[in-house]
């Protein structure tokens, strides 16, 4: 018999999870190339279904997304948020943390330097924590690698040196980074030195862990409270989600 008539939404739905359903071998290559002619013509008369799917997929990949990160929060919480390596910026024993994975030579970092800014004015009970997280190539680590001695060295110094290095339109690579240690009063000797004897390898190799279990893959990108927040999401949002974990004690209500 062959199939003519076009099937309806509905219909096709049915016959495709009948079809999933059922062992292979039901239908004869006849009938295969029939259905198959049936589904292809009824897609191309009706497209828009096909971005339905794909929203729904996106939708679907972002939810998994989020429960994944939302669980590697609670597992990881003191790797998070209380890494001896990490320094924060804003008030050290605010009752509100927020750790920041970025890159110094990621131009929506520079830009989403402002919203950390604009938080912290804004909320005196909040702490910044910055995680450096050097994914952008060769020159993101090595200039990663003196922000790291740097901070052993001047830690009280550390607000000053990643406003200067991040917030700078120049591309950030080990000579940019040591001309901003050197012109905060740390030497390049004395950078070169502590990067000997204290290599940052282990604070990276845990930035990366941190993030493929938190499901990061680019940056800025954000834990508040028991969410990820992925991307330069604004101030505005920061602060909405501040206010969700003084309200109800999680990052959405």
């Amino acid at each position: 018999m062959k199939f003519r008539t076009l099937l309806t939404a509905t219909a096709l739905s049915a016959s495709i999870f009948a079809a999933a359903a059922t062992s292979a071998n039901a239908f004869d290559d006849t009938e295969k190339k029939e259905i198959g002619e049936i589904v292809r013509e009824y897609l191309l008369q009706n497209p828009e279904i096909m971005i339905e799917i794909q929203q729904t997929l996106q939708q679907k990949q972002e939810t998994e997304r989020l429960a994944q990160a939302k669980s590697a929060v609670k597992d990881n919480y003191d790797a998070i948020f209380n890494a001896p390596y990490d320094l924060s910026i804003g008030n050290p024993k605010g009752k509100v943390t927020i750790v920041e994975f970025f890159d110094y030579n990621c131009g929506y970092c520079k830009r989403a330097l402002s919203d950390m800014n604009a938080v912290i004015k804004s909320n005196p009970d909040v702490r910044f924590v910055l995680k450096e997280f050097p994914i952008l190539g060769p020159d993101s680590l090595a200039a990663h690698k003196v922000s790291a001695a740097f901070r052993l060295i001047a830690p009280e110094k550390y607000g000053e040196f990643h406003h200067e290095l991040l917030g700078n339109k120049a591309h950030a690579d080990e000579a940019r980074a040591l001309a901003v240690a050197e012109s905060l009063g740390v030497s390049e000797k004395a950078i070169r030195e502590k990067m000997t004897s204290s290599p940052s390898d282990e604070s990276v190799q845990d930035a990366y862990k941190l993030a493929t279990k938190l499901g990061i893959s680019g940056t800025p990108s954000y834990i508040i409270g028991d969410e990820a927040v992925f991307g330069a999401v604004g101030a505005d949002e920061l602060n909405e989600k501040i206010a969700n974990i003084g309200q109800c004690g999680k990052a959405s209500c």
